[in-house]
């Protein structure tokens, strides 16, 4: 594959990949086929990152919203998540599963990975939503004095998404408009991109191209 150059790059990229399901359809197989067609798309993107220097990636995948859909599908789901966190535990990733480990949702396979493990030499931090919720994840800033205060700096320290840092650049496939409740206060000063190929139908193009036009967007954060 030939390096793409940029001048800037996104310290941390997050990653929705949708579009799975619509993808199985119009190839007239069931639904829950769709989410194991998502695998080596990951993978062709966390070696870009890597072969980029993008320190930090965030894969959105099983959510608790998700939930809601028949139950093959859900462990379809359930199970794609599982085996992308193994196939990047055999890689150079210090890798993080965000979500609530007490649901009887969340795959028993991936509790040991809710504290940040490091693989090979952990050079790119991959987090997985599996199981997130945003509710889930604001409800630990309830208990303000447990935390230590009311200062709005210490917000991103006291919810359960805290050792995920601040998004840059949000990338999603499958044509969707929306962030579906994506790490609401690491995105909040995110730029956001829109892929309309579903994300079994991933291109190293799609990124490259969503890295272009990151150069020209006014990083401002506010100020």
């Amino acid at each position: 594959m030939q390096r793409k150059r940029f001048k800037r790059l996104p310290g941390h990229v997050g990653i929705i990949p949708d579009g799975n399901r619509r993808w199985a359809v119009a190839k007239g197989l069931e639904k829950k086929e769709g989410y194991q067609q998502g695998l080596d798309p990951g993978l062709m993107l966390y070696e870009i990152c890597q072969e980029l220097g993008i320190p930090e990636m965030t894969f959105y995948g099983f959510t608790q919203d998700n939930t809601k859909r028949p139950a093959d599908q859900i462990k379809a789901f359930q199970k794609a998540c599982v085996d992308a966190v193994n196939m990047l535990s055999n890689r150079d990733a210090a890798l993080l599963v965000v979500g609530d480990k007490k649901s009887r949702f969340f795959p028993p396979e991936l509790k040991d990975f809710t504290s940040r493990k490091n693989f090979g030499k952990g050079s790119v931090r991959v987090n997985f939503l599996v199981n997130y919720g945003w509710k889930w994840d604001l409800k630990h800033l309830l208990n303000l004095d447990a935390a230590g205060g009311r200062s709005s700096a210490n917000l991103l320290k006291r919810v359960a998404s805290s050792d995920v840092s601040r998004v840059d650049l949000i990338v999603r496939w499958g044509g969707r408009r929306r962030l579906s409740g994506f790490l609401p206060l690491q995105a909040i000063y995110s730029d956001f991109y829109v892929v309309d190929d579903f994300w079994p139908d991933f291109s190293p193009d799609h990124f490259y191209q969503a890295l272009e036009w990151y150069q020209n967007q006014d990083i401002t954060l506010g100020g």
